[in-house]
């Protein structure tokens, strides 16, 4: 594969094995800058435990993982926490928002968690830019779900990272609402020219993803090992 492309992601000889003893083995995977990437694999196939290691969350047992040339397993805990709040933006299914804090706050508590200064005026336009602006002061349960999902988005985005790693973004939506999800992450991947990888078993969005990776379920060897 050529590297004349930058990439902004690489996994080499990664495995994992659970506490109860069951082992995961991955394929390599690069992903250079822009090339928006599915993580594909049935349920309990372990895409998000893949999202995991590559978000810097869950340390592999062996391999490597680099972001935009850093080997993050090689960071100290608190270098390592910084980094993935300044390159990482994480989605998940559910926007684990703090519940007693406003939207502002939270974006606020992001930027500070990633080791940045607070960012007004930041926050501003990226309340503006998902239409949120007029929620700034509300808590998290006044909220609609989809003035939730875009605050989740939100909190992703607001430091401008290389990478938005969202986790079953679709799933139990029906097909408008999926194709209003994907929007909005394809358009926010653009707005701040970062590289989106989706772990989803939902085909309906590999229509608009071609770029694919698998993940495979362990075979009975590996559960033996």
């Amino acid at each position: 594969m050529s590297d004349n492309k930058q990439a902004v992601i690489r996994l080499e000889g990664i495995a994992y094995r659970y506490p109860q003893g069951e082992s995961l083995r991955f394929n390599d995977l690069k992903v250079n800058r822009g090339e928006h990437t599915l993580i594909l694999g049935d349920s309990g196939s372990g895409k998000t435990t893949l999202l995991h290691i590559l978000s810097g969350l869950l340390k592999p047992e062996i391999g490597r993982v680099e972001i935009d040339g850093q080997a993050l397993y090689e960071l100290p805990a608190r270098k390592l926490d910084a980094f993935r709040g300044q390159r990482i933006g994480l989605i998940f299914q559910e926007a684990h928002l703090v519940k007693s804090l406003t939207i502002k706050e939270n974006l606020q508590i992001a930027q500070g968690f990633a080791g940045a200064r607070i960012d007004h005026d930041r926050i501003r336009e990226v309340l503006t830019l998902l239409n949120l602006e007029h929620k700034a002061n509300s808590y998290p349960g006044k909220l609609s779900r989809g003035q939730m999902q875009r605050a989740a988005i939100a909190r992703a985005v607001i430091n401008r990272p290389a990478i938005l790693v969202a986790d079953e973004p679709t799933a139990s939506l029906d097909d408008r609402n999926t194709e209003r999800v994907l929007h909005l992450l394809l358009n926010q991947a653009e707005q701040q020219d970062a590289t989106l990888i989706i772990a989803t078993h939902d085909k309906r969005v590999k229509a608009r993803i071609p770029l694919a990776y698998e993940v495979k379920r362990p075979t009975a060897q590996n559960k033996e090992e």
